[in-house]
């Protein structure tokens, strides 16, 4: 395939190194690049299916004798934007011996004695592996800003040592694609609802959700800090449209297939003889 096809949607939605970021410029139920309906998005979604699977048992493959490349996939956005909804979808299409999902949570006592870097260290992708953020170190200074969970100078460092960690990830082969799934202040309000009126969805709904909704204007304004400061060459921010659930998928799922498609790996060839090994399984009674 060619470069420019492997890079097209990444291109698209990636958040430029260095500038401010205005969310209220971006439409959360725009459809950038995607396909022309929901429908035709669906079937999107089911048909990259195949080659992505392929592609990562290629990964995991090579990863056997000695490639250490990697991906890692951080996915940040506001509550009901759909994180989880995207790991069952796009993550779901893929073989999970190869996958390594990690679900971020408020700090445990430990994880709060460490550098906040450390419990992230601790559940990095192994080589050959795609590992999966649901939530992330992003929280330090998102969560961490919007409440005060710790003095503004530590906030403020927090995303040089940001910057810092992950050009430590490229540098040793982990691909790193984040994306921000941005949802709409509206469609927020009504995914809650819904969780509200289904009860094989109130195990998913908490008060406290209720409350960072009311904190959602600093909750906007700490994700255009931390998407225009961590927004790097080398570990670029893209910004995912999340209204639209389809959409949301076949972009998350687009954006894996064009990296993986560039990392082009390879089955790796046998370090023994085959048709030697073949004639000793035939010679057998």
């Amino acid at each position: 395939m060619a470069e420019q096809d492997r890079t097209r949607l990444r291109k698209l939605l990636r958040l430029p190194a260095g500038e401010d970021v205005d969310l209220a410029a971006h439409d959360p139920r725009s459809t950038p690049g995607g396909p022309k309906d929901k429908k035709a998005g669906l079937a999107a979604v089911s048909d990259m299916g195949g080659h992505l699977a392929d592609l990562q048992e290629r990964l995991w493959a090579s990863s056997t004798k000695g490639d250490r490349r990697r991906i890692l996939l951080i996915l940040q956005g506001m509550d009901t934007s759909g994180k989880g909804g995207t790991v069952k979808h796009v993550i779901g299409l893929l073989n999970p011996s190869g996958c390594r999902i990690k679900a971020f949570k408020a700090p445990t006592p430990e994880e709060r004695e460490h550098h906040f870097l450390w419990r992230v260290e601790r559940e990095l992708p192994h080589p050959g592996e795609l590992g999966i953020f649901d939530r992330s170190h992003y929280e330090d200074v998102l969560a961490g800003r919007v409440r005060a969970l710790a003095p503004p100078e530590e906030i403020e460092q927090r995303y040089t040592d940001i910057n810092r960690f992950e050009q430590r990830l490229v540098d040793d082969r982990v691909t790193v694609v984040k994306c921000f799934l941005h949802i709409s202040y509206e469609e927020q309000r009504r995914r809650l609802l819904e969780r509200l009126d289904r009860p094989d969805k109130w195990w998913k709904f908490s008060p406290g959700d209720i409350d960072d909704r009311a904190l959602w204007p600093a909750y906007q304004e700490a994700y255009e800090i931390a998407l225009a400061r961590c927004s790097t060459p080398h570990a670029p921010w893209h910004l995912i449209p999340a209204d639209r659930k389809w959409y949301r998928n076949w972009a998350v799922g687009r954006l894996l297939l064009e990296h993986l498609e560039s990392l082009d790996p390879r089955y790796p060839k046998p370090d023994f003889d085959v048709e030697e090994s073949r004639k000793r399984l035939l010679d057998q009674r």
